[in-house]
C-alpha cells in the first residue's frame, strides 16, 4: 500500500521510494545521465567526491556538483535500480532527518542537471515521489527482489545480473559501491545465496 504521509518518517523507518518521469518521459538518455544521478544519491548520503570516484562505474572526476553536507549518520541504501523513465531506492532513515528531505535534493538537483543539460525547462519527474513504508520482514524482501528484478520484469536483460543500473551486482559480484548497505538484506535473505536464489525465482509475471 502506497504511504505518502512524510510525516510518518522516523528513526528507523525503511521505505521503498519510487518516481518517473513526467509524461513517462525518459530520465535517464544515456550512461553519463545515470551517473550524474547515482553520484548525487551518494553525495546526499554523506560520501564524499573522493569516496565516489573510486567506483569507476559511477566515478565523475569533473563534476562540480555542490550538495550541501550531509552526514553519514542519516541515512543507509539498501538497494537501488535506475530505469530509462524511473527509479527505485530501498533506503532507511537512521537520524532525524527525514527521507522525504533527501529526496527531495535528490531529485531537484537531478532536475537541475536534466534541464540545464538539455536546454528545457519544466518539470522532470512526473509528481511528488511515491513511498511505500516497510512494514516486516517478507516485505523487505519483495521490495529488494523487485527493485532488482524491474529490468528483467521490463524485458531490458534477462538476468539481474547483466543490468549495469542496479545494486544487484553489489550483493553478487566485486563491485561494491561506496553508498550501498549490504549487510541488513544479506543477513535478512539468510545469506547471499539465498539472496541470488530467491531474486531470480521471483516471478516477475505477478508484477506487470
Amino acid at each position: 500500500m502506497n504511504n505518502r504521509d512524510y510525516k510518518k518518517f522516523n528513526s528507523g523507518s525503511i521505505a521503498h521510494i519510487y518516481n518517473r518521469g513526467n509524461n513517462r518521459e525518459k530520465i535517464f538518455l544515456n550512461e553519463q545521465d545515470y551517473k550524474a544521478f547515482l553520484f548525487r544519491v551518494g553525495l546526499c548520503l554523506g560520501f564524499t567526491n573522493e569516496e565516489l570516484n573510486k567506483e569507476k562505474s559511477i566515478a565523475m572526476p569533473y563534476s562540480r556538483i555542490r550538495i550541501t553536507e550531509t552526514s553519514k549518520n542519516n541515512f543507509k541504501l539498501h538497494a537501488f535500480c535506475l530505469m530509462p523513465n524511473h527509479f527505485h531506492l530501498l533506503i532507511e532513515q537512521v537520524g532525524n532527518v527525514p527521507i522525504s528531505k533527501v529526496i527531495s535534493k535528490i531529485c531537484s538537483s537531478y532536475a537541475k542537471y536534466i534541464n540545464n543539460k538539455y536546454d528545457r525547462v519544466g518539470h522532470i519527474f512526473q509528481d511528488c515521489f511515491k513511498a511505500v513504508l516497510i512494514e516486516d520482514n517478507s516485505q523487505l524482501i519483495w521490495a529488494s527482489t523487485y527493485i532488482h528484478m524491474n529490468p528483467v520484469k521490463d524485458r531490458i536483460v534477462k538476468n539481474p545480473k547483466d543490468y549495469k543500473w542496479s545494486s544487484y551486482n553489489d550483493f553478487t559480484s566485486e563491485r561494491n559501491l561506496p553508498m550501498i548497505n549490504k549487510d541488513l538484506l544479506i543477513s535478512i535473505f539468510g545469506g547471499q545465496k539465498n539472496f541470488i536464489k530467491e531474486t531470480s525465482n521471483f516471478d516477475v509475471k505477478e508484477t506487470l
